[in-house]
């Protein structure tokens, strides 16, 4: 059997540098992290199933603002089920892998229908939350052209959220309801745990700001 080394020896090479600073093998490392944490305190979880589900969950990577980013999970999906096809990978548990890595997406709006599949959301979820989701957040924005926030008005108390011109908008339009999406209760209870620290920190922020 393939170890975790060597799922992401393999997602590794398929990404061969291809990667945005949000969106690589340290993510993927944090999130098989969350998803065995999670799966601990729950019981029942496939470990088996959310391993290469976590490494290879964000295989084919588009941007935020790419028109086919709704897609981008089943994508990983089969490219996830093609590739373990062709390994010594119980057969049967491919179809799981693959479901769960389908259902990850906030975008793609797909529903888990397993355990595995739930705990593997709430950990990808959760690398959007807390120090690390802060982190990210800002990274994305720039990346796509962004401003760390309105200058004149960095709460929005005058102008309607626009997340794709301030990052910091971002945490009101998707980041902090993120946390009553979470689908277990040790998931949830993190998130909740995690958004706590983020508002502390919008708070810092605006007091530095004046």
């Amino acid at each position: 059997m393939m170890t975790q080394a060597d799922y992401r020896a393999v997602i590794a090479a398929h990404w061969a540098g291809e990667t945005d600073g949000a969106h690589d093998l340290g993510h993927l490392d944090r999130v098989w992290a969350n998803a065995q944490g999670i799966a601990h305190e729950l019981g029942g979880a496939d470990l088996e199933i959310l391993w290469p589900a976590a490494y290879f969950h964000d295989a084919v990577n588009l941007p935020k603002n790419h028109p086919d980013r709704a897609q981008a999970s089943t994508a990983s999906a089969q490219w996830a089920a093609d590739y373990l096809a062709g390994t010594d990978f119980p057969a049967a548990k491919i179809p799981a892998v693959a479901h769960a890595i389908a259902a990850h997406s906030f975008s793609a709006a797909i529903a888990p229908e397993t355990l595995d599949a739930e705990i593997l959301q709430d950990a990808d979820r959760l690398e959007a939350l807390g120090a690390i989701g802060i982190a990210r957040m800002f990274h994305v924005g720039g990346a796509m052209g962004g401003l760390l926030f309105d200058a004149d008005d960095p709460m929005a108390l005058h102008r309607p959220l626009d997340d794709k011109r301030y990052s910091l908008d971002h945490l009101e339009v998707k980041l902090f309801p993120i946390a009553q999406t979470m689908r277990t209760a040790p998931g949830r209870e993190m998130a909740l745990s995690r958004v706590e620290w983020m508002r502390s920190f919008r708070s810092h922020l605006l007091r530095e700001l004046g």
